[in-house]
């Protein structure tokens, strides 16, 4: 009889190692040893704290205990204090939390695991670098399961708005903190720019607006400003904006090269998010505007054979334009920077891009900001980190208060914002577009009466006359741009006083 083998006896299985890319084995990233090295190093000299603590925080610390050390050495060190284990010793027995930082014998062992040399900056980075990779795991995590819930209430769209504003609000993170750099490199980035500004017919030293006289007060549109225009309903702020985009669209750009030739650049490449008009409103204003026929006349077909051939001949002049529109409703800032972005790399540049306007920019899904003024705060510093961070101007339209139209005076001031602390705050300039041919046009008077005659006289004053008013600007002066405005195509041009009849060429 064969005997039989005894299953408690026999040959146990071998085991082999999960392979590194078993997503059930996975760790969160971290190096423990370079969290002592730095903490060890800082206890030794207490000096390069000054060297990091203006990115990295404690939270970015993976092992608990690390955070709570990195904190205290952080207070101390404000109150003028020394940390060392000595003094964090006495620290945290004071608080009976002596155990949670592993007691006298690793505070000791941090300090005595300092190296000697160490470029507390690098091992800082990683420290942080480590952080946002574990915020980025923690972001995809909760997208997943967020996908996976069956709430009605947030939608697909919704769910991907929600894990934007994340990935938004983690890619500026610490996007500020640059720190400090030495005044001779700021120096030459200036000569460099006073030098732009030489060579470029115009002394431009940012994108232009296609008007002189405000071209001449902003210097152009600068490099990481927000600007603001507002102006009540009526008043023309989306018809400037428009004009503004398709101006520099289609500038050729003439400079002066080190050769001491002219120089023509194509024009300049520009993004329009319109969360009010459609892409094909804004594009028809732009056809009425080249065309000179009237946009209302286009819309109904109520135009000439001879109108038309304008209007074909304008379209085709106008395709090649480095002008982008996104008509997308109810946008919030995440959205914004991320198609922003996506155009800078399909198309290799982008150098400016208009909002219009800020009061219908949403706040990120899953927020809900306490008040109004609190949710147009986030998105003024929304738009001004995004311009910043992409480093081109943003022209942003907002609505001015109905406290205006109670005035006898309706010009407006920074106050008249709505919602106008965090706008004036955040803009590096804010312009007003005013019309008092639009207010005169609603007071006229019985005809044939000595009023009605007077009136007529400011009429004839005002007549397609536009001030813009240039309130606030960080750079420059203030002051006010006279600008001619003609309804019927919605355009803006120079003023010339002696030409009221048509804009100046």
């Amino acid at each position: 009889m064969t005997a039989q083998a005894d299953p408690w006896f026999a040959e146990e299985p071998s085991y082999e190692a999960p392979p590194d890319d078993d997503l059930s084995y996975r760790q969160l990233p971290s190096n423990l040893e370079v969290e002592m090295a730095l903490l060890g190093a800082i206890l030794v000299d207490n000096r390069l704290l000054e060297q990091v603590g203006d990115f990295l925080e404690a939270d970015h610390f993976f092992d608990p205990s690390h955070r709570r050390i990195y904190e205290a050495v952080q207070r101390m060190t404000e109150r003028g204090g020394q940390a060392s284990p000595a003094t964090l010793r006495d620290h945290f027995f004071q608080q009976d939390r002596l155990a949670d930082v592993g007691g006298p014998r690793y505070l000791a062992e941090l300090a005595a695991s300092a190296i000697g040399v160490i470029d507390a900056v690098s091992f800082a980075q990683a420290i942080h670098d480590l952080h946002l990779r574990r915020a980025l795991i923690s972001i995809g995590g909760e997208v997943v399961n967020e996908a996976y819930d069956s709430d009605l209430e947030l939608t697909a769209a919704g769910r991907i708005e929600k894990a934007e504003h994340r990935l938004f609000e983690l890619a500026t993170t610490g996007a500020e903190h640059t720190g400090f750099r030495p005044f001779s490199g700021t120096l030459a980035s200036a000569i460099d720019m006073a030098e732009s500004a030489f060579r470029r017919e115009g002394s431009l030293t940012g994108v232009t607006t296609g008007f002189r006289d405000l071209d001449a007060k902003l210097g152009g549109l600068q490099r990481s400003d927000l600007l603001v225009l507002a102006g009540r309903p009526g008043m023309g702020k989306t018809a400037l904006a428009t004009n503004i985009a398709f101006n520099a669209a289609r500038a050729r750009v003439r400079e002066r090269g080190e050769d001491d030739e002219v120089h023509e650049i194509d024009g300049y490449a520009v993004a329009f998010f319109s969360l009010e008009m459609s892409a094909e409103q804004l594009a028809l204003r732009i056809l009425s505007e080249q065309a000179q026929v009237s946009s209302d006349e286009i819309r109904r077909g109520r135009i000439s054979q001879a109108e038309f051939d304008a209007v074909f001949r304008a379209s085709q002049e106008l395709e090649h334009l480095k002008l982008f529109i996104d008509d997308t409703p109810a946008i919030s800032v995440s959205q914004l920077r991320t198609r922003a972005r996506r155009l800078l790399r399909s198309q290799g540049r982008l150098d400016l891009v208009v909002v219009d306007y800020i009061q219908l920019i949403q706040p990120g899904a899953g927020r809900r900001p306490e008040n109004r003024v609190q949710e147009v705060s986030e998105i003024t510093r929304g738009l001004k980190t995004v311009a910043k961070e992409l480093d081109l101007p943003i022209l942003a339209l907002s609505q001015l208060s109905r406290a205006v139209e109670q005035r006898e005076d309706k010009r407006p001031h920074l106050a008249d914002l709505r919602e106008s602390g965090s706008i004036e705050q955040d803009a590096d300039v804010v312009m007003f577009i005013y019309r008092e041919e639009y207010y005169l046009a609603r007071q006229e008077p019985q005809e044939g009466t000595d009023k009605h005659q007077e009136w007529q006289e400011q009429m004839n004053e005002v007549h397609n006359l536009a001030d813009v008013i240039v309130a606030k600007q960080r750079h420059g002066p203030t002051g006010k741009i006279e600008l001619f405005f003609e309804g019927r195509f919605t355009r803006f041009a120079d003023y010339d006083r002696h030409r009221n009849d048509e804009p100046p060429v």
